[in-house]
């Protein structure tokens, strides 16, 4: 989830806490550093972006790229078309409204072909993952995942799988949409109690006698036995990515429905027909996030970045690390020094480069973020042609790292020691590389990573005087965790290393 989103100051100072038995001291850590910003840029790709709300509680649209006219709500309509390549992603969390409010929210996409002739609708790739299928485990720092079977997050499990090149088996490869008509792209449970009561159709608890939604009334259920009483509201999420094809225009919406429920007062899916009349007739979902900061107002003591609903503008980000635009490498440090490449940055959060990488939007609500901050779901594919152009052999690690958050330093990076508890980073690197025998690897490292917090090499190169090595990293920054982070080259200080 955005932590930066409430507040972060523009300079951040940090304070020793003051010694306990259960708080270590807090000690901040100066790393010397070139910082750089990151060559290359996004692509042109539209990206469908719905993340806010990311709190949904009320029912209606949570994105519409729909023309407006004939619409209920024409604001809630951004009249935007898709053809060709374009993305779709969704993170939201679901939670009762009470204690006892455990009814299962419903997320629904709508693809709507307004064509006079059929569209042929690609589904390159496509995941989606509740947190109930991808707990936030407590996992080490670093932990090798081969198989695709470590994650923490539906963000960090649904990246996974994309940065594989999976498509989940209930969508197909392609589909075809009638003339004139929509398809139920995503009809996907977030349930606040377990997946087999609402698979096995148990009827909701008898406590809830009442509906903050019509079409979600429960009725008086006297036979079942009270559930135990909770002592806050049940929460879950979902994250989706889907990476898509259209052969003529088409619109999408995002939309949110609580499960209406049949005679017994169980729940059962939406309908197409149901999804449709909440898009024509409904309103934005709620409770609406906090407005953003306007991106040139910056002498301010609270700077709100927003959450996003719109269409972002870039899938992917290319780069070729080398010393200069036209150079064909990138030459090591010297030992004991270090690059660092920005990754992800934000408004007020760029080391000293002025480099924001966030997405910018082509459309948007006027109560959502300017951009599309974090750039949660866009693939970053780095090469770093390394050469060893110093007058020894150096052992070269490449790192990820996430330093305090800055918007001005010089040469150097700050970090926390211990790190803060709080998670800014959870997800799957993959890393492919010739080693020290001139075997070509290729390598899954599932990362977390906390605030301030200097990381661990994610791979070592003993690099001779003179030699070259191709190294590719490339991950998809993961929804639920938090820019900036770095990636930063550095020749180990041979000293240290006996």
């Amino acid at each position: 989830m955005l932590e930066f989103l409430t507040l972060f100051p523009l300079a951040q100072v940090v304070t020793a806490a003051p010694p306990s038995a259960t708080m270590p001291q807090i000690s901040e850590v100066i790393q010397p550093n070139e910082i750089r910003p990151l060559p290359g840029q996004l692509d042109a790709v539209p990206v469908f972006n719905s993340n806010s709300p990311e709190l949904v509680q009320s029912e209606g649209i949570l994105l519409s790229t729909f023309p407006p006219d004939g619409m209920a709500a024409p604001s809630a309509h951004l009249n935007f078309p898709f053809q060709g390549r374009f993305d779709l992603f969704a993170h939201h969390i679901a939670r009762g409204v009470t204690l006892d409010d455990v009814r299962t929210l419903y997320l629904g996409v709508l693809i709507f072909n307004p064509n006079d002739r059929p569209v042929r609708l690609d589904i390159l790739q496509a995941a989606t993952y509740l947190s109930q299928e991808a707990p936030f485990n407590d996992l080490p720092s670093y932990v090798a995942n081969p198989l695709g079977t470590v994650f923490a997050g539906p963000g960090s499990r649904t990246t996974n799988d994309i940065l594989r090149g999976q498509r989940q088996p209930s969508w197909p490869s392609e589909l075809v949409i009638p003339p004139r008509s929509p398809y139920l792209f995503v009809n996907a449970p977030i349930p606040l109690r377990s997946m087999d009561a609402l698979r096995n159709g148990i009827p909701l608890p008898q406590f809830l006698t009442s509906s903050t939604s019509g079409s979600s009334s429960p009725s008086s259920l006297s036979s079942l036995p009270p559930r135990p009483r909770r002592t806050t509201p049940a929460t879950n999420g979902r994250s989706l990515l889907a990476y898509l094809w259209s052969s003529e225009p088409v619109y999408v919406a995002s939309l949110a429905m609580y499960a209406p429920l049949n005679p017994n007062g169980s729940e059962r899916a939406p309908l197409m027909s149901e999804w449709v009349d909440l898009l024509l007739r409904g309103r934005l979902a709620g409770p609406r996030d906090i407005p953003p900061t306007p991106p040139d107002r910056n002498y301010v003591s609270r700077f709100f970045y927003g959450r996003v609903a719109g269409v972002a503008q870039g899938s992917q980000w290319t780069a070729h690390l080398t010393d200069t635009p036209n150079a064909n490498h990138l030459s090591v440090p010297q030992a004991g020094q270090a690059i660092s490449y920005v990754l992800s940055t934000v408004d007020n959060g760029t080391f000293g480069t002025g480099q924001i990488q966030s997405a910018p939007m082509l459309a948007r609500y006027s109560d959502t973020a300017y951009r599309a901050h974090g750039n949660y779901g866009v693939h970053y594919n780095l090469t770093l042609p390394l050469e060893n152009n110093t007058d020894r052999a150096q052992t070269v690690a490449i790192l990820i790292q996430t330093p305090l958050k800055e918007e001005e330093t010089v040469g150097a990076l700050r970090f926390l020691q211990p790190p803060d508890r709080q998670v800014f980073f959870r997800g799957t690197v993959r890393i492919r590389y010739k080693d020290d025998f001139g075997v070509t690897e290729t390598r899954y490292l599932h990362i977390v990573q906390r605030r301030g917090q200097e990381g661990e090499p994610l791979i070592r190169l003993r690099m001779p005087r003179g030699d070259r090595r191709l190294v590719q990293v490339d991950f998809i920054y993961p929804p639920d965790s938090t820019p900036p982070q770095v990636l930063t080259v550095r020749s180990l200080d041979e000293e240290l290393l006996r």
